[in-house]
């Protein structure tokens, strides 16, 4: 009997070791390509090495996988190719067509490839493809835990070649990733670290080659070896993707005389600098083709941030996010003295604004980035806007003047990212902002580590920031803690100031049990706006967490998790508390792949906002406050689905509650044709806030608001094939909002009764339809045509039209603009030329 339980132990061990040991594969060089047709007959396919036995991650970590796949690479001197073979039975394979970087949560199995290619553990690049051949390809950064099936940035877009075919056995995959898509040091014999994945969508299982346990923190660390890669030169990486864009604009009007004519060419060039640097760059960029922003009826102290939707700032910009202080929306944003136009000369009996430019033109814009083979990675990213003018025409003297509303700028970024053992990386960075003539200039500079324990359960994180604002910024309120000033031509102006921020987080990363106590100070005049995004300094942060994960089935869940967090805000100066929050959030992920999560949150003591009035001196004292948020989905793999959220908020007596509610539905009628509704609706009975309103001295005055908004939107997605597909978006939305009293504030914030003001309420209406045709008509290729119709914040009688339903038909009565364009790119590789000739 001790025998045989000491035999059983010895085989349970060496069974895990083996599980945990890092598996290593080998590709065949060749000297002819095999050809692309998904079909693996080709003679070397039957020659290379076999990359099998998967572990599944999900549902069930380490169960046995339901049918083999095998794998098997080549390469040559241009590119690395991919075989697989899924076995399976073919009746059983989901194949839907969907859009490229769009597989998750649809109907369709698929496989995938990553390639580390400086085996630093860290970073990485991402090749799938589905069973009906769609695309994805992803940036992979140490940041990428691959929850939910999102594994990088998959905004970057490689150019690379796959076909898929379906057998009496499974399916097969054959890709061709040309080395103009990857980057790699130059060596005589190279390892890069690799990983397959495989995804059958109708029982939800996820397997990879190498072992992936959900309780080890990171995934790129998780990756097994590609060894004896020989003699492969990083090739001259050049192209080129010039294109030509034309289209006509009608502004709200709906006059066919104020149609404006779009005209715009350009090119993308992409050059290879060396063997781990690339230079991209934009010539005369034109985004005018991208989805209309989610713009709302913002009653927050705070900027609105927007979604990045232009191609050149999601693509490859890993590296000048990883600090968090590259908000690209900056660049090419509004010009800054748009409004004061709008403003100023808005009297239609004084003046007519002939022109006032909504968008800043870019002349150029350019990306350098790499990382050497000493794992060194460097980005430089240079944008220079061109100055924009207004031109008003006065109506007394029939005279035309040009105001400059934004001045010619540069932007610039540089990124120094070391990564080191293990997991572990320092990083620099520092953004730069420089303006024509007397305008404001800034910098920011940025220090940031994480360092990890040799077995990765442990971390050490930090930030460190200074930001130095240049010249004299126009005085306004809304810098809140400001009054560092000078007046100039009797207009008051900020002084140059400087300020800084610093985080310190110790945290247990890895197992089913983690926790994390963190720090962070920002000081009142710290500024990274000119190039990123901050809604306001000034904060002393105390934060601690603990949580617990259970990865394995249990009677009726697939895995769980519960967290307990804490968070204390208060303002660096003055020395004031402003708010305590304790959390608690449980998850639930259930057999039938229905999932739940709940939380609660509470705000024992109230808050004391110094931003909420937008006033220098003024703050405003909020009570107690309580909410909770029920959350989830039904199983994705059905033909209906939907996700909720419900919310529900409470707090001292004088308040009433708050609700919202949100429901998304999709129904998929085919595999090509997918139509989902989105609505969410909110209702705060009893909103505190800003009035916008002013006493005749300045102080602010507090409304009490019944604030409703709703906001629909309905998605309709049809594939003709997997490289051609039509897209339309239509998104509605409406904010009412009643004020019920209002109040002066005394020196602690609390309120004090005043008379009613008449004619401050609101009902705002959005409408936006955006309708895309796409076609990949080649490797890198493509036709959009496009058209997007629009009304911006028309205000509609809220007293004759006073629900929901009213205001959506009422938005079709009042006038719309409209834009139709056209964009043709061709992809042209300097590699392929040469041949050629």
């Amino acid at each position: 009997m001790t025998l045989r339980l000491l035999t059983l132990t010895i085989l349970l061990i060496s069974v895990s070791y083996g599980f945990a040991q890092t598996k290593n594969t080998s590709a065949l060089k060749i000297a002819a390509a095999p050809k692309i047709d998904g079909r693996l007959d080709d003679e070397a396919w039957n020659s290379a090495p076999v990359a099998s036995h998967f572990v599944q991650n999900y549902p069930t970590y380490n169960a046995p996988l339901t049918n083999q796949t095998e794998v098997r690479l080549l390469y040559d001197n241009d590119a690395i190719y991919v075989g697989a073979f899924l076995q399976d039975n073919p009746a059983l394979i989901r194949k839907q067509l969907t859009s490229r970087d769009g597989e998750q949560q649809q109907d369709v199995d698929y496989f995938s490839v990553f390639f580390d290619t400086y085996n630093d553990h860290q970073n990485g690049f991402q090749f799938l493809v589905t069973s009906a051949n769609v695309q994805t390809d992803a940036k992979v950064t140490p940041s990428s835990t691959g929850s939910f099936g999102n594994f990088g940035d998959k905004s970057w877009d490689a150019v690379w070649e796959s076909k898929t075919t379906i057998g009496d056995k499974g399916w097969f995959v054959e890709m061709r990733i040309p080395y103009i898509s990857l980057r790699f040091a130059k060596k005589e014999v190279q390892t890069w670290g690799v990983q397959f994945l495989r995804f059958s969508r109708r029982n939800n299982e996820t397997a990879f080659w190498n072992a992936v346990d959900p309780k080890v923190n990171g995934f790129v660390n998780q990756f097994g070896k590609l060894v004896d890669l020989k003699e492969i030169q990083p090739p001259l990486r050049l192209s080129f993707s010039p294109y030509v864009s034309s289209g006509v604009r009608f502004n709200e009007s709906g006059s066919k005389k104020n149609a404006e004519w779009l005209r715009s060419g350009g090119a993308d060039v992409k050059w290879g600098i060396n063997e781990s640097f690339t230079l991209d760059a934009t010539l005369i960029p034109d985004f005018g083709q991208v989805v209309s922003d989610n713009v709302i009826n913002n009653l927050t102290p705070f900027e609105q941030r927007f979604q990045e939707n232009r191609p050149f700032f999601t693509e490859g910009t890993e590296l000048f996010n990883k600090s968090g202080l590259f908000y690209s929306r900056r660049i090419g944003a509004r010009p800054s003295g748009y409004s004061k136009i709008e403003s100023y000369y808005g009297d239609p009996e004084a003046y007519a604004i002939k022109k006032n430019p909504t968008l800043t033109q870019l002349y150029n814009a350019v990306k350098l980035s790499g990382r050497t083979e000493k794992k060194l990675g460097v980005g430089v990213f240079n944008a220079v806007a061109a100055p924009m003018h207004a031109r008003v025409h006065e109506l007394a003297s029939n005279s035309d003047t040009s105001i400059q509303t934004e001045p010619l700028s540069n932007y610039n970024i540089v990124v120094l990212d070391q990564a080191l053992k293990g997991r572990s990386s320092v990083t620099f960075t520092n953004t730069n902002v420089i303006r024509n003539g007397a305008a404001r200039d800034a910098n920011v500079s940025a220090f940031d580590w994480a360092l990890y324990t040799k077995n990765n359960r442990h971390a050490l994180t930090g930030t460190l920031r200074y930001s130095k604002i240049f010249g004299y910024t126009p005085y306004s309120s809304a810098y809140f803690l400001n009054t560092d000033t000078t007046t100039i031509n009797g207009r008051r102006y900020l002084n140059p100031y400087d300020g800084f921020s610093g985080t310190l987080r110790a945290a247990k990363v890895g197992g089913k049990f983690r926790y994390s106590a963190s720090v962070g100070v920002e000081s009142d005049k710290y500024d990274p706006n000119d190039l990123g995004y901050l809604q306001a300094p000034n904060e002393v942060v105390a934060q601690a967490s603990v949580s617990y994960s259970e990865f394995a089935p249990k009677r009726h869940l697939l895995n769980y998790s519960y967290s307990l967090n804490y968070n204390r805000i208060a303002y660096y100066k003055p020395n004031l508390f402003s708010y305590a929050e304790i959390s608690a959030r449980g998850f639930w992920l259930f057999k039938n792949f229905w999932d739940l999560s709940a939380s609660a949150v509470l705000q024992p003591e109230g808050e004391t906002s110094l931003f909420e009035l937008q006033t220098n001196g003024y703050r405003l004292k909020k009570p107690w406050a309580f909410y909770t948020v029920a959350s989830g989905s039904t199983d994705s793999r059905k033909r209906w689905f939907v996700n909720y959220e419900f919310v529900f908020a409470e707090g001292a007596s004088v308040y009433k509650p708050y609700f919202k509610t949100q429901v998304g539905l999709r129904y998929r009628f085919s595999d090509k044709f997918t139509l989902s509704a989105d609505v969410d609706r909110q209702h705060d009975n009893l909103q505190i806030g800003y009035a916008f309103l002013r006493e005749s001295n300045g102080a602010p005055i507090v409304g009490y608001r019944d604030y409703k908004d709703v906001t629909t939107v309905f998605t309709g997605t049809y594939n003709f094939t997997s490289r051609m597909n039509l897209s339309v978006r239509s998104r509605h939305y409406w904010s009412k909002v009643n004020y019920l009293s209002f109040y002066n504030v005394d020196a602690k914030g609390q309120q004090i009764p005043r008379a009613f003001i008449n004619g401050q309420d609101q009902n705002f209406n959005l409408y936006n339809l955006d309708a895309f045709f796409t076609w990949d008509f080649r490797l890198g290729s493509r036709i959009i045509a496009g058209w997007k119709n629009w009304l911006g914040g028309e205000d509609i009688d809220g007293q004759r039209y006073n629900n929901y339903f009213k205001n959506f038909n009422q938005s079709f009565n009042v006038s719309h603009g409209n834009e139709v364009t056209l964009r043709f790119i061709y992809f042209l590789d300097y590699n392929q030329l040469r041949r050629k000739h």
